[in-house]
């Protein structure tokens, strides 16, 4: 009897960490941009043109936070259908996963945005602490041309790092390699699968580590889970092809498209069968920029009334500034960006100290009136504004650890004083430094000092409170933060204060009702006009040394 063969070729599309970046507008910036999922879209329709329903569209999270189109959704239009949910339908995406941007804004907001989607929402290392079950699908098997594709999300499990447990409330994380251990040997033995598809929001390595999982594991999943074909990851925010070998010396693709729908991961998978039989298969794929690709006007046009709705929303002006001020000022000293914040944070919560870290890299608001949408500018993360109860020595120690990853530590006049990695250079996170930049806390309440010239663990001197009063190292005080930090996020209070994970919770004196960005609006719409200053109770040290490494390093990184 004559075998029957058949090659059947699919094209794996994957968007990642889009934050928002929905339309050819930047609802903060109030502009046209690149980018997007209008454009995105223009690619997935033409390949359609020749894979038709061979083209499998997936999302690996991180959609429901970044730009006003999300915030409004989540939290001002919420008797309507979530734009995200919306854009996965019209887009006609196949699976979805997780981010932990995705968990962020609440079971309100998640549960009503998983059950508005059509296509399946995957996350088999979410556990429903009631069922011991994952709380969404594991999986999902799409077949096409008799081929079965599995597709395995998973969700990085250190979510409980960075949000508060009422965010996540009856669930728990399991670590991605156990978890896809288990559920690819599953896969294998009852879905029989011709290929595994693993949609992991996890980095490629590094993150937090813990005893019982660790934040980045898409390395590690591709090199030690047997049966996966193709891992297609993100949370990094760092493009990325690689190939890994898996456990039985096969080639395993890994593909990471970065952030803001700028690129997609994009795979073809060839399969020959004979009788039924898997005989041959071949994955190649590239990350690939979506720059040039037109945008979309049918999907524009679609979503034309929820643009504009948005717009309005972002256009209303809620005062005035009085000086232009830069984010980027904030990494050579004290500037009147991270200063504002401070400051409204210490009047808000009457806390004796403030803790904030730059979260965008090189944003400015401009002098002039003052707009709904320059606030994701002054702020960009949904996080909850905390008091918590620190010793001075604990303040210190955070403040240390802070520097340690910001700065270098210099051995002569000529060494860089930030501390650079230039493998980050094109890194939506690090920017060219060697860690994150959301992670570097500066303080206001206190003048102090640091010197970068002594080790790590040894460049801050607090010499006073910013009211002269005496700094007091044995004192208690209370610390003014947001609640990324206050729940342990960036480790500068675990590792950093050296305060136990589970300690944190009872040092919480006060957390607010809503976002600190709310907080921040409704100060800036009281006050009507501001004009902030940097506070400069703080300085790098030595003067001699400093001054003309950070007017270096300041042309490096902006061409200043």
């Amino acid at each position: 009897m004559a075998q029957l063969t058949q090659t059947v070729k699919l094209r794996i599309i994957q968007t990642s960490d889009v934050h928002g970046s929905f339309f050819p507008y930047d609802f903060i910036q109030r502009k046209e941009t690149k980018g997007s999922l209008a454009r995105v879209s223009s690619y997935v329709e033409k390949l359609r043109k020749d894979y038709g329903r061979n083209l499998i569209l997936l999302d690996n999270g991180d959609i429901l936070q970044g730009q006003p189109s999300c915030y409004y959704y989540n939290y001002v239009a919420t008797d309507k259908e979530n734009i995200v949910s919306k854009i996965y339908n019209y887009m006609k995406y196949d699976a979805v996963a997780f981010g932990n941007h995705d968990v962020e804004p609440g079971h309100k907001v998640y549960d009503k945005w998983v059950g508005e989607i059509q296509c399946p929402v995957l996350g088999a290392n979410i556990i429903d602490n009631a069922t011991g079950l994952p709380y969404v699908k594991p999986f999902t098997i799409i077949e096409r041309d008799g081929v079965r594709v599995a597709v395995l999300g998973m969700l990085t499990p250190a979510i409980p790092n960075w949000l508060d447990e009422k965010l996540w409330a009856g669930l728990h994380f399991e670590d991605i390699v156990t978890s896809a251990k288990k559920w690819v040997a599953y896969l294998k033995k009852n879905e029989k699968p011709d290929i595994i598809i693993g949609l992991f929001h996890s980095g490629w390595e590094g993150g937090i580590k813990t005893d019982l999982y660790s934040e980045d594991a898409a390395r590690t999943a591709a090199q030690q889970v047997d049966g996966l074909d193709l891992v297609l990851f993100g949370h990094d925010h760092h493009a990325r092809k690689a190939v890994e070998k898996g456990p039985n010396g096969n080639d395993v693709l890994c593909l990471d498209p970065s952030a803001n729908a700028q690129n997609v991961a994009d795979a073809e998978i060839t399969i020959t069968k004979k009788d039924g039989k898997v005989v041959e298969k071949s994955i190649s794929g590239e990350v690939r920029s979506i720059a040039n690709e037109p945008v979309d006007e049918k999907y524009v046009s679609y979503f034309a009334s929820d643009i504009n709705e948005v717009k309005q929303y972002v256009d209303r002006k809620i005062g005035t500034i009085g000086k232009t001020m830069y984010t980027r000022d904030s990494f050579f000293g004290s500037s009147a960006f991270i200063d504002l914040v401070h400051n409204l944070q210490l009047r808000l919560t009457k806390a004796d100290v403030s803790f904030n870290a730059p979260l965008q890299f090189n944003a400015e608001i401009k002098q002039g009136p003052i707009h709904v949408s320059d606030m994701f500018k002054l702020y960009k993360y949904e996080n909850k504004l905390c008091v918590l109860r620190m010793t001075g020595e604990e303040i210190r120690r955070h403040l240390e650890m802070s520097y340690d990853m910001w700065v270098n530590t210099m051995k002569q006049k000529s060494d860089h004083i930030m501390l650079l990695d230039e493998r980050n250079t094109s890194d939506l996170q690090k920017f060219g430094f060697k860690n994150m930049t959301f992670n570097f806390d500066s303080a206001a309440g206190i003048i102090y000092e640091v010197d970068v010239t002594k080790p790590d663990g040894q460049k801050v001197n607090i010499i006073k409170m910013q009211n002269g009063e005496k700094f007091d190292p044995k004192k208690w005080y209370r610390v003014a933060m947001n609640s990324y930090r206050a729940n342990g996020g960036g480790e500068l209070l675990t590792k950093g204060a050296g305060i136990p994970k589970d300690e944190l919770k009872k040092r919480v004196v006060y957390e607010s009702d809503h976002d600190l960005r709310h907080y921040l609006a409704q100060e800036i719409e009281r006050m009507k006009k501001i004009s902030p200053r940097p506070n400069n109770n703080w300085r790098f040290v030595p003067d001699s040394w400093a001054k003309p490494a950070l007017a270096r390093d300041r042309k490096l990184l902006f061409n200043e």
